[in-house]
């Protein structure tokens, strides 16, 4: 086993443009990016946790401010779950960006997308009117599947994709609704994924490009009127409620009144615990993108393996990078772009 997971081992040779003070530039296949930083201690922390835990473990880490990266197996395709959910987001405010969505629209709940698992949706009656910052937040904070499916009828499906495609990921795919049967024919590799792949390095970079807040998918500078459209995505998964992978062992005070350092989104399947995560450390943020298949330990507990596994992941990168610990304000999560020049 341990073999099999340090052979995977990936060191990242991309970045994207992050916070200032960055080194010099070099140019990635996904837009503006700088030179990265390779931790390989980390990378050797992180081979001895997936080492040990009865499963599969990949990662990609970055610290935007410093450029440093951290991965294991990053470019291996990997079950999405839930996880999929912040590349709707994303398709979503380039909607709102371009005008062709508001939050305050009127979608209207039907049986017919009552989805069973996270939420509430599926226990309330219908026909309900929500507006798209309703969905969008319920689709976030509490995972809800329902409000999921009503996202993907407002976009499309192959608009979503299309986003995917536009912001230069090639391992990452939204196949259908969730939990309805597939409208039209699937790709040969959708049975082994489910509702969605990726890879955590690509789900980093869609994490990453919310809190830089770079909604120009042809690479331009961000603008000042998107900085709103950022913040009101990063509440979202900054209100996420559930906290028992990546945070687990980095906020365990009450943060219900000055708010909490992460914003995150979960995924999790019976042999899957994933989890994304972006997080406001003293020495910058820190964009952490963990995926755990093939779990010994099916339970649906807070002390599954795999969630202590993510848990030990995003303690292991803060303090490797950030010792002194967390600091919120290091992101403005209503503008993010308040905390960054703009041209």
């Amino acid at each position: 086993m341990l073999f099999r997971l340090v052979s995977k081992l990936v060191l990242p040779i991309v970045a994207w443009a992050a916070f200032p003070g960055l080194p010099a530039v070099a140019q990635s296949q996904t837009g503006v990016g700088t030179r990265a930083h390779l931790d390989r201690q980390l990378d050797t922390q992180l081979a001895a946790i997936a080492a040990a835990h009865h499963g599969r473990l990949t990662v990609f880490a970055k610290n935007l401010r410093t450029g440093e990266t951290a991965a294991l197996a990053a470019d291996e395709p990997v079950q999405t779950a839930s996880v999929i959910k912040l590349a709707i987001l994303l398709h979503a405010a380039e909607q709102l960006r371009a005008g062709k969505a508001s939050m305050d629209e009127k979608l209207v709940l039907t049986k017919d997308n009552q989805a069973p698992g996270s939420g509430v949706l599926n226990d309330l009656d219908t026909p309900l009117a929500l507006t798209l910052r309703d969905v969008l937040t319920l689709m976030v904070v509490l995972s809800d599947n329902t409000a999921t499916n009503m996202a993907i009828d407002r976009f499309g499906l192959h608009n979503i994709d299309a986003t995917i495609v536009a912001a230069g990921l090639h391992d990452t795919w939204l196949y259908k609704k969730i939990f309805l049967p597939a409208t039209e024919a699937m790709p040969a590799d959708q049975p082994k994924f489910g509702l969605g792949k990726t890879t955590a390095r690509e789900m980093a970079s869609i994490m990453e490009r919310l809190v830089e807040c770079r909604l120009d998918l042809s690479g331009g500078p961000a603008q000042t009127a998107d900085g709103p459209i950022c913040g009101q995505m990063l509440t979202m998964l900054r209100e996420q409620q559930d906290r028992d992978g990546l945070p687990r062992y980095l906020e365990t005070l009450d943060t219900s009144e000055q708010g909490s350092a992460i914003g995150n989104k979960t995924g999790a399947l019976d042999a899957v615990r994933n989890d994304v995560a972006v997080i406001a450390s003293k020495a910058g943020p820190i964009v952490i993108a963990a995926f755990t298949q093939e779990n010994a330990d099916q339970r649906w507990t807070g002390d599954n393996e795999a969630q202590k596994t993510l848990g030990k992941v995003g303690e292991a990168v803060v303090k490797a990078w950030s010792p002194a610990g967390l600091d919120p304000t290091v992101i403005d999560w209503k503008n993010p772009l308040a905390k960054q020049p703009t041209r």
